[in-house]
């Protein structure tokens, strides 16, 4: 059975971007997860060691994001390949990282980078 597992808007503050001030001072970040992956034994058996254990994918994804990049498909690349090497029931992922505020001159409520990614066979 495929099943998708979302977490929504998970909230970090990190040190990304090119910028020496956005290395220093930091900003606020969302980032939102899916992952594919076959559930059909966890719901047969309601054990956590036959699932995806989503409090994992938060602190990948919570650990990733504390390394600073200076750019954003950087760091989502690097979530998405500590979750294949973490997960190995995942066979997709799809992060998109955002940037609230960004410093970019004008009024941009924030900037997403967004990639999908299936597992290598």
């Amino acid at each position: 059975m495929e099943a998708i597992i979302t977490l929504d808007t998970i909230r970090v503050y990190a040190y990304h971007g090119c910028l020496e001030e956005e290395t220093i001072i930091g900003s606020d970040y969302l980032v939102n997860l899916s992952v594919h992956a076959n559930l059909n034994k966890s719901s047969q058996t309601d054990a956590l060691e036959d699932t995806v254990d989503y409090v994992l994918l938060n602190k990948i994804v919570t650990t990733e994001m504390a390394s600073a990049s200076k750019l954003l498909e950087h760091v989502t690349s690097r979530i998405i390949n500590a979750i294949f090497y973490n997960c190995p029931r995942v066979n997709v992922v799809t992060v998109a990282v955002s940037k609230v505020n960004p410093p970019i001159g004008g009024d941009v409520q924030m900037v997403t980078i967004k990639m999908t990614q299936e597992r290598k066979i």
